[in-house]
């Protein structure tokens, strides 16, 4: 409870500095970085300052509806906290992203790609460690065919999960250090990870129900 009154604190206070900062920022804002981290599209000031705030609101609303629709609703209330942490996580990443896009508006200097190296690194980290508490469900979690049909695949699949994603996390940070290679470090790791996990989750299925 107190994870999700925490989140919705977070959201308010975006639309809250939104409201406060709008008549102090330019018309046209910054809102697309490309890969070197170097602002390379604007949009109009009033979209510009509430399109991820309202993002975040419907985001928060869409996770809090996620439990009533699951027909596995009983697993995910068994990890509600991590559920819950990653509302919070979402939503902080959203607010990390706002702040420095207005902090970008009004002038400041910083490589966006080397700045959102952190956020991804905490991101991918904390995912790493709901996966592998996480309960067979139809929402959240590394939901292949095979892990959705069988038990046993879903925890081997999330137990590795998990650990991958961690490792992605920590490769993720040292975006942080160097920038000319913050990209990869970002996105490189988790579609290899991925794609792994896919792969492992049919694997471990086969082994367990060859010759049925």
């Amino acid at each position: 409870m107190r994870t999700r009154v925490i989140s919705a604190g977070i959201i308010l206070l975006s639309f809250f500095i939104g409201i406060v900062s709008y008549s102090y920022l330019p018309d046209m804002m910054p809102m697309h970085w490309n890969a070197q981290g170097e602002i390379d599209g604007y949009m109009g000031k009033l979209w510009g300052l509430f399109m991820l705030p309202i993002i975040s609101l419907g985001l928060f609303a869409l996770f809090l509806v996620i439990p009533k629709l699951d027909p596995r609703r009983s697993n995910l209330e068994s990890f509600k906290e991590y559920y819950q942490g990653i509302i919070l996580m979402i939503v902080g990443f959203l607010f990390y992203i706002y702040i420095l896009t207005i902090l970008a508006a009004i002038g400041y200097k910083f490589n966006m790609v080397q700045a959102m190296s952190l956020s991804f690194a905490v991101l991918f980290y904390y995912m790493g460690i709901v996966l592998k508490k996480t309960k067979s469900n139809f929402f959240v979690g590394i939901r292949t065919p095979w892990t959705l049909s069988d038990e046993k695949v879903w925890e081997k699949t999330h137990d590795l999960g998990g650990k991958l994603f961690k490792v992605s996390g920590i490769i993720a940070f040292f975006g942080v250090l160097f920038k000319e290679v913050a990209i990869f470090l970002m996105i490189i790791p988790t579609i290899v990870a991925s794609i792994f996990i896919y792969i492992y989750s049919y694997l471990e299925y086969a082994k367990i129900h060859k010759g049925k």
